[in-house]
């Protein structure tokens, strides 16, 4: 081993706990980069890979009963490659063990083989033969929900009659890897499933005899996909076609897709954090080892070492910093990002879902973190480079310091002289004082961004379920009935109040902006269902015109006061024009309301109801479940309370999940911070604090000059912190929010305050350690050495 190469191990050994501080910093880059950069990859490949062999559809239309010799029509358009036109119907199901009501959605399969578009993949079991009316093949999800397997049995009110089904394969879709329900807001796959059938029986349950009322379509490379969906559109409007519509529409596809943008932010916004802060870190060690080794460097160069050979020795230092933090990194993001995989799989329905572990990926993170050490060495090497022997051999011209706080300022007699002291050493470095604190700000801007998605989730269960959403379950019919079914309901047990609505399928237009959406009619004076306005405050609907939900308005570039024209899809295709009068708030959805007497007015049938929003004797709900399994005319039950309960337990366990891995990252990027920070001041300052211990002053005293600079340093970093963290959760809010769900900006004053609390306790952690070092100098010997 070269003498340089000794005195590099005797530097890591004597600098172990610096080292090891920012080699963590640089561990936390790399395992966020790992994290999203790998998980990104896993669930964008896997998704790929999925639609690509199971020949995803990429336009989708829906229709009241179209016949289906319009298939060769369809195929003839240009651009579509494939098509499977299907019977889809929501269903009510019964299973065993459960009280309340299950949401199925039932799917037809061609007569023999696999679709021709979103093919199954079957996990076990075989599909449905025709002939064989009573068996389903299940969804996975449905199925590890209630234990199903080939040969398990339940029932479904299909079309008001109750059928008994046997499950004679598990099977998964590219249409439904995310699974959610109507009214739900996450996954519930106890309460909602996916099965299949075999078309026949579909046939003579619906009355859809050689009819169909779903279409999913592939596009060949290159179609026009507009150009497609105006003649696809063109060819249904006389069947009920209420608007063909894009993957990117697709429920399933917009929240896998929600998903990987959030992916794509976190990689672009916390890596970069942890490796400014480490380099920053690399600098102010160098720094200052350079210069406690001044006289070193200057005798390696008059003994005939080359500057170069020194630059590399301090460089090899940076290195084994560097790689002490890849090898944590890549160790942590490797765990840390197959949790995560875990995680995802209990969410998105895939085949197979895997962590990858491509080289590159590793390559990556691990360069890009040596190469933000080299860009915090860079300056202190240049110095050693460019120091000559004879000068480095002689000790450095005393630094100029101006007179400051030279005097105790009148009328503050609690500042004594060692608190002066504390501060002059302040702004005699402003820049290393400056990016100090502001490392410790982006701790706190870590905390603020991890726990302010508990408040915005807080505040959206209080004003959907509680404001907006405050019935206890919305029931479905089957298809719009007379107000004659309100009175039914209002019979059924322990039904309290009951509100009717009406639900049609439009399309807006204003101008050259279109947008296909569901118009609500509620009542003028409905209570269990309300509409906000811009203030979230409740608002009456109209008696004329529409309401349109804000960001809506904002596609549409409709005001108050303009005409759009109403498209009804789901009727005859007629336009009418109707002026906006009020712009509301929803934080789900993109819909529009009316009165309803004013909907019926629009359409022009008579007075109908779609359905009925209804508030519940809970002493009572089990006796109008069992009702709920018999009614005929009921396709399905959005049960608002368990909806509720389900969407916090599963965003309260994702949120804590997340707080444990954000506050780590934060403490160890505060403690590195400003362990190194007192470390290297206290090198600095040694013999000043040993002169003031010979001069009497008591530990306490003396440690206090260097803990008071550090709490100036991070208490002022606090401000700054809530400003970052502010701005990095309106960043986050912005790029997840979608055409289905919105997430309100909402940061309580006490999770600033709690991000604090945690940055300034791991922060006196470190420091305190630090004193005891402060304690324990020995006096003769920091005084005996040379400056």
């Amino acid at each position: 081993m070269s003498m340089l190469n000794r005195k590099l191990y005797r530097d890591v050994i004597r600098l172990w706990a610096q080292v090891m501080a920012v080699a963590l910093v640089m561990a936390c880059g790399v395992t966020t980069i790992i994290i999203a950069v790998g998980s990104y990859r896993s669930l964008e490949e896997t998704r790929r890979v999925f639609y690509d062999r199971y020949r995803f559809a990429n336009l989708f239309v829906e229709a009241n009963r179209a016949p289906l010799h319009l298939r060769d029509q369809i195929l003839a358009i240009n651009g579509v490659g494939s098509a499977e036109l299907r019977i889809v119907e929501y269903v009510l199901l019964d299973m065993e063990g459960m009280a309340e009501p299950a949401t199925g959605v039932a799917v037809s399969l061609p007569e023999h083989g696999q679709p021709a578009v979103n093919r199954l993949y079957i996990r076990s079991g075989r599909l449905p033969e025709p002939g064989r009316p009573q068996e389903v093949a299940v969804l996975e999800s449905f199925a590890k929900a209630h234990r199903l397997t080939e040969g398990s049995r339940f029932s479904a009110i299909m079309n008001g009659r109750k059928q008994e089904l046997t499950v004679t394969g598990i099977v998964l879709s590219p249409e439904y890897i995310y699974t959610i329900g109507p009214g739900d807001m996450v996954p519930d796959p106890r309460r909602f499933g996916v099965f299949y059938m075999s078309r026949d029986a579909l046939e003579g349950i619906f009355d859809m005899d050689d009819a169909f009322n779903n279409a999913a379509l592939t596009t060949l490379r290159g179609a026009n996909l507009e150009d497609v969906r105006a003649k696809l559109d063109d060819l249904l409007d006389r069947y009920g076609g209420r608007g063909a519509f894009p993957r990117k529409d697709q429920i399933s596809h917009t929240f896998i897709e929600n998903e990987l943008d959030q992916l794509r932010a976190m990689a672009a916004i916390i890596p970069p954090i942890f490796l400014f802060v480490s380099a920053f870190l690399v600098n102010m060690i160098l720094t200052r080892l350079i210069a406690l080794e001044r006289e070193q460097i200057g005798l390696l160069k008059a003994l005939g070492y080359r500057e170069t050979e020194v630059a590399w020795h301090y460089l090899k230092l940076t290195i084994v910093i560097a790689l002490i933090g890849v090898t944590i990194g890549f160790a942590a993001g490797n765990w840390t990002g197959r949790g995560l995989t875990q995680l995802y799989a209990r969410f998105f329905s895939f085949p197979f879902l895997i962590f990858r572990e491509s080289p590159d990926l590793y390559l990556i993170s691990g360069g890009v973190c040596i190469v933000a050490a080299f860009a915090g060495a860079i300056r202190a090497i240049w110095s050693v480079i460019t120091l000559p022997a004879a000068v480095a051999m002689q000790p450095p011209a005393p630094l100029r310091f101006r007179s400051l706080f030279s005097r105790r300022p009148r009328g503050v007699p609690l500042v004594s002289q060692l608190t002066i002291m504390a501060f002059r050493q302040i702004v005699r470095t402003p820049f290393r004082a400056f990016l100090t604190s502001l490392g410790s700000a982006f701790s706190v801007a870590l905390l603020v961004v991890s726990m302010f998605s508990s408040d915005s989730v807080e505040y959206m269960v209080n004003e959907i379920f509680f404001r907006m959403e405050r019935q206890d379950a919305s029931l479905f019919f089957d298809h719009d009935r007379s107000v004659a079914a309100l009175d039914a309901v209002r019979h059924l047990p322990g039904v309290m109040r009951a509100e009717p609505f009406r639900a049609l399928a439009v399309k807006l237009r204003n101008g050259s902006r279109e947008k296909d959406l569901t118009i609500f009619g509620i009542g003028e004076d409905a209570d269990l269902g309300r509409i906000m306005d811009a203030n979230m405050q409740p608002i009456s609907p109209p008696a004329h015109g529409l309401l349109l939900i804000g960001r809506v308005a904002d596609m549409l570039g409709a005001r108050v006061g303009d005409l759009v024209e109403v498209e009804l899809v789901e009727k005859d295709h007629r336009r009418i024009p109707v002026p906006v009068t009020g712009i509301t708030q929803s934080l789900v959805g993109t819909d529009a309301y009316m009165r309803i007497d004013a909907l019926d007015r629009l359409i022009g049938d008579g007075r109908r109801i779609t359905g009925v929003r209804v508030s519940l004797d809970m002493a009572q709900q089990e006796a109008l479940y069992a009702e709920l399994k018999q009614a005929p005319a009921i396709a399905f039950a959005m049960l608002i309370g368990l909806s509720r309960d389900r969407f916090r337990a599963t965003v309260e366990q994702n949120i804590s999940t997340m707080q444990v891995v954000y506050t780590t990252l934060a403490v160890i990027v505060a403690f590195g911070l400003v362990y190194n920070s007192a470390r290297i001041q206290l090198s600095e300052r040694a013999r000043e604090l040993a002169s003031l211990r010979v001069l009497g002053f008591t530990p306490a005293e003396v440690s206090g000059v260097l803990l008071t600079e550090l709490a100036v340093v991070v208490l002022a970093a606090q401000p700054l912190g809530w400003l970052l963290g502010y701005l990095f959760s309106k960043l986050v809010v912005e790029g997840i929010s979608s055409d289905l769900f919105r997430i309100p900006f909402v940061i309580n004053s006490s999770t600033f305050a709690i991000a604090s609390l945690v940055v300034l306790g791991a922060s006196l952690v470190s420091a305190l350690i630090v004193r005891r070092r402060i304690d324990a100098l020995d006096l003769v010997g920091v005084l005996k050495a040379r400056e």
